[in-house]
This record gives structure tokens, sequence and C-alpha cells, in this order.
């Protein structure tokens, strides 16, 4: 997948650079918090009051088990 392929290896990425259109992932936002919520998808960390990001490394290993299934 070329989403995939142009994915950072480490560091930190926003929403818009998980999901879909713009990140490997092909959910919507509703979906990812519901995930988030439910423990389904990596926690968020707050870099600030309106910042929010997640790790690489956790959005890798989330994208590499579910291409497993």
């Amino acid at each position: 997948m070329s989403d995939y392929d142009e994915f950072p290896q480490t560091g930190f990425v926003r929403l818009k650079q998980i999901i879909a259109p713009h990140g490997p992932i092909p959910i919507s936002k509703s979906t990812w918090w519901a995930g988030v919520k439910d423990g389904r998808f990596p926690k968020p960390r707050k870099l600030g009051s309106r910042v929010t990001v997640w790790r690489v490394e956790d959005i890798r290993a989330l994208y590499e088990s579910v291409s497993q299934d």
C-alpha cells in the first residue's frame, strides 16, 4: 500500500496522517475515536491543549496486525 510505504518510521503523527484519505488506515474519524475509547486503537498523547498525536511505532504495529488477519 503506497500510503503505508510513505508513512514515517519514527516520531509522532496527527490523526489526519493516520486515517483515510491521507493515511494508511481506511476508517472515519468517528470510528477511530470510538476505537481509541474501546481500546482497539492506540491511546493518543497530548502535546498541548489542542495538539493530539500518536506514536508512529504504535500505528505501524496496529496496521501490521490488521494486515495479517
